[in-house]
């Protein structure tokens, strides 16, 4: 079997019994059950959610996405293979470990495949929670040019690129555009300062004040866990993203969980310790391809500047990036899966085959 078949690049047409439009992101498609099946479910399962709770399915991809567009490969390979197993191995780890340590629960339900996740519909908090151990990145470019407050936190003079920074630093930005917000301005993506949190919580869809701090916590706390169990495995957790919402319990409480991913290459960057004490940085994250793009095209302003979105798009759709690229990325996602996990990442042949046969004969999804 050719690589491009093991590659689950195109996700949101499964036969799926679902009465509305399939949600497409980036790398996953939400497909929201009837209610007469998630219902079913919540009772046939035993999940501990409100007998009511709208449940979706969740199927990863292998596609792969780096400056807001998606790449593709020579020979019809449209994704990474293994990315999107290897992500979801690395996710389910660490939301095992924030449940075994007490932190919070996450909206995932059940995981019936690699490639799948039963979650219930959380309120989503309208906030991209990202936190920095380390100053690199768009941070170092805006502090290079003379930037020394970010998200309302003052940072120190003489810091040096890639350096460890004092202590972990919280640096919200907007999810979405939201509007009416005094001193936020209108786009999806913007830097928010706690004050502004504080000021306006309820537009953030905070159900209470009090619960900034909560969500603070379990930001620090997720970090920290993720980080400690890297550093054993000799790997620098270095910046983070973390989303959160709200859910109702079967008991009917509401409580603020984590949501989407947490600690995957993705959504952070992660380094080789080893290489960093040597004084070079060696991503075991996204950030290596992103680089990688960086270098690959002439122009890198292209891939930089949000003014040329158009020329971007054009890019990543009118060139096919060699498959040994594509593959260096597929190592890179499934040795730190496997180092993460500790366990071999099973490689599907036919994920689409095997996810669709799951849901119909163990769930009574797919008619």
């Amino acid at each position: 079997m050719s690589l491009a078949n093991k590659v689950l690049a195109v996700n949101n047409d499964l036969p799926i019994r679902t009465n509305s439009p399939v949600h497409s992101g980036k790398v996953r498609s939400v497909y929201w059950l009837t209610d007469a099946d998630s219902q079913r479910l919540i009772r046939e399962r035993g999940y501990d959610v409100a007998s009511d709770a709208p449940l979706a399915i969740m199927v990863i991809s292998d596609r792969i996405s780096a400056f807001d567009c998606i790449w593709h490969g020579e020979g019809g390979m449209n994704g990474v293979p293994g990315k999107g197993a290897a992500l979801n191995a690395i996710s389910n780890h660490w939301f095992k470990l924030f449940r075994e340590q007490g932190l919070a629960d996450s909206h995932i339900l059940e995981i019936p495949h690699p490639f799948v996740w039963i979650v219930q519909k959380a309120r989503p908090v309208m906030i991209e929670a990202i936190c920095r151990q380390y100053i690199t990145g768009s941070m170092w470019r805006a502090y290079s040019k003379g930037e020394r407050e970010f998200c309302g936190i003052r940072i120190a003079e003489g810091l040096d690129k890639d350096q460890r920074l004092p202590e972990l630093l919280i640096t919200p930005s907007t999810k979405g555009i939201l509007k009416g917000i005094p001193g936020v301005p209108e786009a999806d993506d913007v830097n928010i300062t706690r004050q502004n949190i504080e000021d306006n919580f309820e537009a953030f869809n905070f159900s209470r004040k009090e619960d900034i701090d909560y969500y603070e916590r379990l930001l620090k706390e997720g970090f920290d866990v993720i980080s400690a169990e890297l550093e054993k495995l000799d790997q620098i957790f270095v910046d983070t993203k973390f989303e959160f919402g709200y859910v109702t319990d079967a008991s009917g409480q509401e409580k603020l969980i984590y949501m989407d991913e947490v600690g995957t290459p993705d959504s952070s960057r992660i380094w080789d310790g080893a290489s960093y004490r040597e004084g070079k940085v060696v991503e075991n994250s996204k950030e290596g391809f992103r680089q990688l793009l960086l270098n690959h095209f002439p122009d890198p302003d292209i891939l930089l500047n949000k003014d040329r979105m158009a020329e971007r798009q054009a890019l990543a759709q009118d060139n096919a990036l060699p498959e040994s690229v594509l593959m260096a990325v597929s190592k890179t996602y499934v040795d730190i899966a496997e180092k993460i996990t500790g366990q071999t990442l099973v490689m599907s042949d036919n994920p689409k085959a095997e996810i669709i046969e799951i849901l119909r004969d163990q769930f009574g999804l797919i008619d």
